[in-house]
């Protein structure tokens, strides 16, 4: 007959296996993780670019070398960690990488924004950084990770509007605030319950803010029209060219 103590015993030494089993995942999951950390820093090393001196003409460039970490690191790197996952247990270490998992949304929507200055939607974040948004197919891209790094992309958005303006891009301000402004509008369609992202999404009406002073600074100052006059100008001056071409085609 089995004593207390020996079945106490059993049961205490299948814990410790389970303990040990998960303490191994967990090592073989940050070890993953520091790769991909590693890489999130270097994209966003790039993305500072935006802020220094001559910037505005670069960013194509800046495009192509975030283009080139995603396709080069990310992607494989994402693969290789979404491997490390013991198989439908995402939630169980999400708490491990979401905050990584945000910043990565947020150099794809500040690439995606610096080459179309439009919003990247949820499916194409996880087409960027090569996985799912179905959680049936495994490693996904979670709702509430997507939307936290389009928070952060606004951000770094409301800064670049202001360091704009000191490269003298006065035109950018105004259409940074409207994307900005739309944003928030999207946010204030959701009924926003998770205490994290709540807090994030306060961060959005400080931003548009920002971005309202700073195209409100350079409005009084005259330095908008400024720019559209220069730039109705240069229409005209197409316009005589092309009417000048013309008229020299038809006296040919």
């Amino acid at each position: 007959m089995t004593s207390s103590t020996d079945s106490v015993t059993l049961a205490f030494s299948a814990y410790i296996s389970h303990l040990e089993s998960e303490h191994d995942t967990r090592e073989e999951i940050r070890t993953a993780l520091r790769d991909l950390e590693q890489t999130s820093r270097e994209l966003t090393a790039v993305i500072q670019k935006i802020h220094t001196p001559g910037a505005v003409k670069k960013l194509p460039a800046i495009v192509d070398e975030l283009d080139s970490l995603f396709s080069s690191k990310i992607r494989p790197q994402l693969k290789a960690f979404a491997a490390t996952l013991p198989s439908n247990e995402y939630f169980r270490f999400h708490g491990m990488f979401w905050g990584v998992l945000q910043r990565l949304v947020f150099t794809a929507a500040m690439r995606h924004y610096l080459a179309t200055e439009t919003l990247l939607g949820r499916e194409e974040a996880a087409a960027a950084l090569g996985i799912e948004t179905d959680p049936k197919l495994g490693f996904h891209l979670e709702l509430e990770d997507y939307l936290g790094g389009l928070i952060n992309t606004s951000n770094e958005l409301s800064r670049f509007a202001v360091n704009c303006v000191t490269a003298g891009d006065y035109g950018r301000p105004l259409r940074i605030a409207g994307f900005v402004g739309d944003i928030l509008t999207g946010f204030r369609l959701l009924n926003l319950k998770n205490d994290g992202l709540r807090k994030k999404f306060d961060s959005l009406k400080y931003d548009l803010k920002k971005v309202e002073e700073v195209v409100y600074d350079i409005s009084i100052r005259g330095l908008i029209k400024q720019e559209e006059d220069a730039s109705e100008g240069t229409s005209e001056e197409k316009e005589v060219l092309e009417q000048g071409d013309g008229n020299k085609k038809a006296e040919k």
